[in-house]
């Protein structure tokens, strides 16, 4: 695989509590990547990290995956998770995707799409198994989908820009500077829009304001 010449900043990647092996797999695989950087880093080092864009998070026996999702999100908010593991089901995807991560790549996935699942993710967007997809997008839009399905919402001129850029993938880095916010703003701002609208990640919320033409 030839890697990816480009001027554009690096693609900072945490492999959160990798084993030894598996990280050394993954070294190599990622290497030809020119604008990849990859670091192996503990639950408890990630507090310590700054400017890293993904986190590779495995799914295996014994991980508590939605604890480690949880206290991730907590520490580094704007950290994307790309999940990866052997055997999920579409169910457990959906809800890894629905607590927050950015997408889910099977361990036996080849290299070139394990590098384009990363570019993906760190564009902000979510990469998972297409039947996924269009479950989770079918979920988000059934009528017992949203809790507050049936209301309609006032947005001011601010909401509707900054669901237009969320769509488009933006990260809140990238939402901030056009809006004139700091980004601790706009990751609080989009906050409150998910608990007005009633969901709990990016993607329901972009979802949402699709379907039900917010903007």
């Amino acid at each position: 695989m030839q890697s990816v010449a480009s001027t554009s900043p690096p693609i900072r990647i945490v492999a959160l509590e990798s084993d030894p092996l598996w990280f050394t797999g993954l070294r190599t695989v990622l290497a030809p990547q020119s604008d990849f950087e990859l670091i192996s880093a503990s639950l408890t080092e990630l507090s310590l990290l700054r400017d890293f864009d993904l986190v590779l998070l495995r799914n295996h026996p014994g991980c508590s995956l939605f604890e480690v999702m949880e206290t991730v999100k907590a520490t580094c908010p704007d950290l994307r998770i790309l999940v990866t593991g052997s055997g999920m089901v579409d169910e457990a995807i959906l809800n890894a995707i629905s607590a927050g991560a950015k997408g889910y790549i099977d361990a036996a996935a080849g290299a070139a799409e394990l590098v384009q699942a990363i570019r993906v993710v760190s564009q902000d967007s979510v990469w998972a198994p297409r039947r996924v997809l269009c479950a989770f997008v079918e979920r988000a839009s059934s009528p017992e989908g949203f809790a507050h399905r049936g209301e309609r919402f006032l947005l001011t001129d601010q909401e509707k820009q900054m669901l237009k850029m969320l769509m488009a993938g933006l990260s809140n880095r990238e939402i901030s500077a056009p809006l004139g916010m700091e980004v601790r703003a706009v990751r609080s701002q989009i906050g409150k829009l998910m608990r007005k609208v009633g969901v709990q990640n990016r993607v329901a919320l972009s979802i949402h304001a699709v379907t039900h033409s917010l903007v």
